[in-house]
């Protein structure tokens, strides 16, 4: 293969996986709930087998898919953004990253507040929606920075644009990001700035994570060794802290990100394009918004097909996800869940069952060896199988 092109649908996972009980996610199914409406139409996601992967026996399709498939099952001790993808990429995170539930420690926020010069609301778990409600016109009225986490490994610092300038508060959280190390190394700081005026704050399209650096080598860095091309569109630098991209084009949402893809399937390149579409996660998996879900997935399915119409005979085409988010499920917050991996390619069989894999990375090791390079991280490549 010449190019692959992986496609993370954010969040959209396809039911409780085997633990999910121990992240309290217990009957959790992300794409179950947007079926569950009536008004999911995703006949592209579905020739390619969405509808035919384990746990959905009953609900296979009559025609058989002309994509390749499988279940994965994630191996890392998490359900967020930063391991799912580093999984995806082959890395496994055996230590759970530090989640706070009760806020971060006096120490975190005191020496963060001395070195920004500006002083925090909040430090609670909070919606992100929800906390600019109860915070934003205190933030305008006095400076201060308002400071959240989630259930996730996140620093979250939401902040007016006409109150703390965009440059400003990226270089807030860059100081974040170097306070919280060691055992308090969360998995990102998240500048997450918004616009408007009360009660109708919305965020912008500006947010910028800041992840740890990948503790070891990914898929990535090993295409970039064999002198190949790794593009990254959304939120895919930022995930890695820029390790292992050669090309990065920031998150615009879920249409513009796929306008950048059409763009890129113009182009003759030799490597990998990676994609992040956030939308599903955080637009709507996190507001609980079952409808705007399932008109989310509607919108990438007719992506999906002006994409499969436009691929060259030596693509390969895998499409994921992360995490889930089931919008339908108690709570705003990731779900454990199984995830779906769809492959297609115009040189591949066609209707292949590649039933549960043990990990995300299995991904990884399938993609290195379509690309011909060697994949010294886990997982284990299903590529013959498919080709």
């Amino acid at each position: 293969m010449k190019r692959v092109f992986l496609i993370v649908l954010d969040s959209v996972g396809v039911g409780a996986a085997p633990d999910a009980a121990r992240f309290g996610d217990a009957g959790s199914n992300t794409l179950g709930t947007c079926r569950k409406t009536g008004k999911l139409k995703v006949p592209n996601l579905e020739k390619l087998g969405l509808f035919s992967l384990d746990g959905m026996e009953s609900q296979k399709e009559e025609r058989a898919a002309e994509g390749c498939f499988a279940r994965m099952t994630e191996k890392s001790n998490g359900k967020d953004t930063t391991t799912g993808h580093w999984e995806i990429a082959g890395l496994i995170s055996e230590k759970p990253m530090p989640v706070y539930p009760h806020g971060f420690p006096d120490g975190i926020i005191k020496a963060f507040e001395e070195q920004t010069h500006r002083g925090t609301l909040c430090n609670l778990p909070y919606s992100g929606t929800e906390v600019i409600k109860a915070y934003g016109q205190e933030h305008i009225r006095t400076g201060k920075l308002i400071v959240y986490t989630s259930a996730d490994s996140v620093f979250q610092i939401a902040a007016h644009e006409e109150v703390v300038p965009l440059k400003e508060l990226y270089e807030d959280c860059r100081i974040a990001r170097k306070l919280l190390s060691g055992e308090h190394a969360v998995g990102r700081v998240i500048a997450r700035p918004f616009v408007g005026s009360y009660p109708d704050f919305t965020r912008t399209v500006n947010r910028h994570d800041f992840s740890l650096l990948p503790p070891q080598e990914t898929v990535l860095d090993e295409i970039q060794k064999a002198g190949m091309e790794t593009i990254g569109v959304g939120k895919i630098y930022d995930i890695f802290a820029g390790k292992g991209i050669s090309r990065t084009f920031a998150n615009e949402g879920n249409d513009k990100n796929m306008e950048r893809v059409f763009e890129l399937q113009k182009e003759d390149f030799t490597g990998l394009c990676f994609v992040n579409l956030v939308d599903f996660d955080m637009i709507y998996g996190h507001r609980n918004n079952i409808e705007g879900y399932t008109a989310a997935l509607n919108a990438f399915d007719v992506q999906l097909g002006r994409f499969l119409a436009q691929m060259h005979q030596e693509d390969l085409l895998l499409i994921t996800a992360d995490h889930g988010c089931d919008p339908g499920y108690p709570g705003t917050d990731h779900t454990r869940e199984y995830t779906p991996c769809l492959c297609y390619g115009k040189a591949l069989k066609k209707g292949v069952d590649l039933h549960t894999r043990e990990s995300f990375a299995d991904i990884a090791a399938t993609v290195a060896e379509a690309l011909g390079i060697s994949h010294t991280g886990a997982g284990k490549s299903f590529y013959q199988e498919i080709r």
